[in-house]
């Protein structure tokens, strides 16, 4: 029983976050964040980083992909259904408001004005994300090196960041495989 209250718990937090978080996927990652990690203690937040890197090599809207692992990982199946469902039901109920008035609503000015109005508070959200994100990756100068290359890799070199995140992946292997071993045998 107690299952189903905190996954129907973790199905109102997605509808939450899915209803009042505008800019998409990186615009939600600190709020579920702060849900999961911080808030419901539900996993912790280098388990939440792994989860995030890999619903990014995976085809599909980030935060879909994150939430349906994160189902999947506290309550099985059901869980990741149920996930999915919180993440997309206030996208598909304001998308269907939006397509039913779009026709009488798109030549306001005032519609035009609060969208760019909304834009820089997204970027804000984003750089939010980063942020969060970044403070559980150790501060050595493998990390920020790396950090850099890819960053100008894909800006400045147009380099596909799913070609960073294969490599990223791979140098990754090569490098800490043995740590990785060496925890799991302490």
């Amino acid at each position: 029983m107690r299952d189903y209250r905190k996954m129907l718990a973790m199905f109102f937090s997605l509808v939450k976050i899915g209803t009042f978080t505008l800019g998409g996927g990186y615009a939600m990652i600190p709020l579920v964040q702060k849900e999961f990690v911080e808030k419901n203690k539900w996993i912790d937040n280098e388990e939440f980083l792994d989860i995030v890197a890999l619903a990014q090599t995976v085809p599909g809207a980030l935060i879909v992909n994150s939430s349906t692992y994160i189902g999947y990982r506290l309550f099985g199946f059901t869980g990741a259904l149920v996930a999915c469902l919180g993440s997309i039901l206030p996208s598909i109920i304001i998308i269907l408001i939006i397509a039913i008035f779009f026709d009488q609503i798109r030549e306001f000015r005032m519609v035009e004005s609060v969208f760019r109005g909304i834009r820089p508070a997204v970027v804000a959200l984003i750089l939010y994300a980063v942020y969060k994100l970044s403070s559980s990756i150790p501060r050595n100068i493998l990390n920020m090196s790396w950090i850099l290359i890819s960053t100008i890799s894909i800006v400045f070199l147009s380099i596909n960041p799913i070609i960073i995140i294969a490599i990223s992946g791979l140098l990754g292997y090569k490098l800490f495989k043995g740590a990785v071993l060496d925890e799991h045998d302490s």
